[in-house]
């Protein structure tokens, strides 16, 4: 933390020099809200070393178990609110996003699988004070899903988020496996920005609606309207389906915004693939044949590939507390951009 707390002191300073001089109203706006950023960002630097100063006097002090304790979560906390607010500008900054999960090989023991995750995501979003809702599900025979489209609403969720895109993996001795076997199963978690009417222009004539009537919960309402909504955009050959709503004209909406964000995901792959050369080392592109993680019951062990991460408590991270995984490949991240630009050798403490 120290590094980093002598590089932002150098741009603060960078920033008030860039001020001083002859700028147009638009580089002023943009100079003056980075300015801004940085400075909320030495705040929290600041009051995470007065932290670590008020934690090395509690160690003077018998019996102070508890407040130490307190201030490391104190700390903790911080820590991760730096590190997010220091990643750089992308398209989840500031945005709801839509989690996509999907079963993969293994049948209905991948299912179940997607069914686990998306548990563990639902926990984590309340966790962190967001809104989650369910937009389109399909599940299997056995209570688990085949496929599952959920919303989710709240301050950084789609910076934290973002780092659940790829392939998970799971072993362990299926719910339908007799003989005591131990097999691996696959989900697929897609991750999509939340896009808006001015990042996206949709023709009308390049879409198809239909309608259907919506299955699942819903009691009296249930088959006796069509408000379940499937959008075709022809050009691309994309579907999405909305029936959480009992109102068509709602489900429409809904599906109208998962489209754009799945236009907007193409489009941002298609760029990705004509600059495939630039930052080899970032976390992961979102394509959905990486591997990222793997939970394995029977050694109690959650592994993250990306940065060699494991953990001996696997039933805490299916519970939500990605905590324990997502804040340390934020700081890998921030850690793997700042050395690119020459300006931190290791993001210590």
């Amino acid at each position: 933390m120290e590094s980093i707390r002598t590089w932002v002191k150098q741009m603060l300073d960078e920033l008030e020099r860039k001020m001083t001089e002859n700028l147009d109203l638009k580089e002023m706006i943009k100079i003056s809200a980075d300015y801004s950023n940085f400075k909320e960002i030495d705040e929290k630097i600041t009051e995470y070393f007065n932290l670590l100063d008020e934690k090395e006097l509690w160690k003077e002090e018998p019996g102070s178990e508890v407040e130490i304790e307190k201030i490391d979560r104190q700390l903790e906390k911080l820590a991760n609110e730096i590190i997010a607010q220091l990643l750089p500008e992308d398209e989840f900054r500031d945005r709801n996003v839509f989690l996509e999960i999907r079963a993969g090989t293994g049948g209905e023991e991948a299912a179940l699988f997607a069914g686990d995750l998306l548990r563990m995501y639902l926990r984590y979003a309340e966790s962190k004070g967001w809104e989650t809702e369910i937009l389109d599900e399909s599940k299997s025979d056995l209570g688990g899903y085949k496929e599952v489209v959920v919303r989710i609403k709240g301050k950084n969720s789609g910076t934290y988020m973002k780092y659940e895109r790829g392939v998970h993996r799971v072993q362990r001795v299926p719910v339908t496996e007799s003989g005591g076997r131990i097999h691996t199963s696959t989900a697929t978690v897609a991750v999509l920005p939340e896009i808006k009417d001015v990042d996206i222009y949709i023709d009308p004539k390049d879409i198809r609606i239909d309608t259907y009537r919506a299955s699942g919960a819903g009691g009296q309402y249930v088959n006796k309207t069509e408000s379940a909504v499937r959008i075709t955009h022809l050009p691309t050959g994309i579907v999405v389906t909305c029936q959480s709503e009992r109102s068509q004209h709602q489900n429409k909406e809904k599906a109208m915004m998962v489209l754009r964000s799945k236009l907007y995901e193409l489009a941002r792959r298609e760029q990705e693939e004509k600059i495939s050369s630039e930052r080899k080392n970032q976390i992961g592109t979102g394509e959905r044949s990486e591997k990222i993680r793997t939970y394995n019951f029977p050694q109690n062990r959650v592994t993250d590939h990306r940065i060699n991460l494991t953990i001996y408590n696997l039933q805490a991270v299916l519970d939500g507390n990605l905590d324990l995984i997502i804040p340390k490949l934020m700081q890998y991240d921030i850690e793997q951009q700042l050395k690119e630009l020459g300006i931190l050798q290791t993001v210590e403490g």
